[in-house]
């Protein structure tokens, strides 16, 4: 898979789930914690390669972003 390409299935999942629930997104909040955490394995598998591309995906906001909100946003850990 290119780089290009990377999360782009989960991005395209979140995309529609936001189309069919346009006025409840937080209905997809499942699609968006399994786009940003295939954001973060694609961003932790970088090389240092930056300078040449790295690990770089048109389905996923910068490091910092999808880091703060994984940060924000920890996992229930099976709660309830």
């Amino acid at each position: 898979m290119s780089k290009q390409q990377a999360c782009q299935a989960e991005a395209c999942e979140l995309q529609a789930c936001l189309n069919k629930n346009t006025y409840a997104p937080e209905k997809c909040d499942d699609q968006l914690r399994k786009l940003y955490e295939c954001c973060q394995r694609m961003y932790d598998s970088k090389t240092g390669d930056a300078a040449n591309g790295g690990n770089e995906s048109t389905a996923c906001p910068m490091p910092s972003v999808v880091k703060r909100w994984l940060k924000d946003h920890p996992a229930s850990g099976g709660k309830g």
